[in-house]
């Protein structure tokens, strides 16, 4: 399993969309999930390419929106064609499906649950589907300043491509960035500048998801990327991009998902009290100990 995750919000049924991402893109499939006392589902993983992706179904506090999105690079044509029917079906076509000089076929749809993919044909040697960041309104101009801040951050991290918009592109700030590819540990991602009038920004509506192996790995995270005091809550953060963070043990899906529905409940109502997480409380939750 990767140790950072993209997780989509959803006001209900989000197991719902895995199952249909799972059904349109090639070399997927669904894993596990979290289940509420009612039965429900509260978290479900999926995986798109040997890419881990998950969903949280937390009620209608967040609308997931472009800030985030996902570039999927497919090999044919027609897997592109096919992929892009069924997620442009009652969706919103940000950028047709075309040429462009950046791309032999492209195109960038927004699907039926809000989520964002640019699809464009071609083989990524080391990830189908990569995280993309769009830095817009005030936090335009700022995403070389976020890819340097991550990658000091997280271990094994590399920067791989920058380029700058550059004298003869229209903006404001030549020295804004078209196009950035970094890598966070073993996930790639891509940041993005656009000073065009979009009307959102980053927000919870899609956040990263960093499974830490010790406490002193989520106190370190926790001390270096929360900006923001009063998003913290159930280990949650937001940095100083605007961009959400979970910081997770990763053995809570472990607790989370234990049959015993005493146990798993124990956790869940301490992780509900918590703002940061702590793993030794959460593991006295889970024993039975506290």
């Amino acid at each position: 399993m990767k140790n950072i995750i993209p997780v989509l919000w959803f006001e209900k049924d989000g197991e719902k969309a895995a199952e249909f991402y799972t059904s349109v893109f090639p070399k997927s499939k669904l894993k596990g999930a979290t289940y509420g006392p009612d039965g429900k589902v509260i978290t479900m993983d999926f995986e798109i390419g040997g890419v881990d992706l998950g969903i949280l179904n937390g009620g209608a506090n967040f609308e997931k929106n472009p800030s985030i999105s996902f570039t999927v690079y497919l090999e044919s044509k027609e897997e592109i064609d096919a992929v892009w029917k069924a997620l442009s079906n009652e969706g919103k076509v940000l950028m047709p499906l075309k040429s462009y000089e950046f791309s032999e076929y492209y195109g960038w749809v927004q699907d039926a649950y809000s989520v964002s993919w640019q699809l464009t044909y071609g083989k990524n040697m080391d990830s189908m589907v990569v995280p993309s960041l769009l830095f817009t309104k005030d936090h335009y101009g700022q995403a070389e300043e976020a890819i340097g801040r991550y990658t000091s951050i997280f271990e094994g991290s590399r920067i791989h491509d920058l380029y700058h918009y550059g004298e003869d592109q229209l903006t404001n700030h030549k020295e804004a960035l078209m196009y950035g590819a970094f890598q966070l540990g073993d996930q790639k991602f891509i940041a993005m500048d656009s000073g065009l009038d979009h009307e959102y920004t980053f927000n919870e509506g899609i956040s990263l998801m960093v499974l830490c192996d010790s406490q002193e790995e989520i106190d370190q995270l926790w001390d270096t990327l929360s900006a923001v005091p009063h998003a913290e809550q159930c280990g949650w953060l937001k940095d100083q991009f605007g961009v959400s963070w979970q910081i997770v043990p990763r053995v809570l899906n472990e607790y989370l998902r234990d049959e015993d529905k005493d146990r798993a409940n124990r956790v869940m109502d301490l992780v509900l009290k918590m703002k940061k997480l702590e793993i030794g409380p959460l593991k006295a939750a889970y024993t039975g100990e506290e």
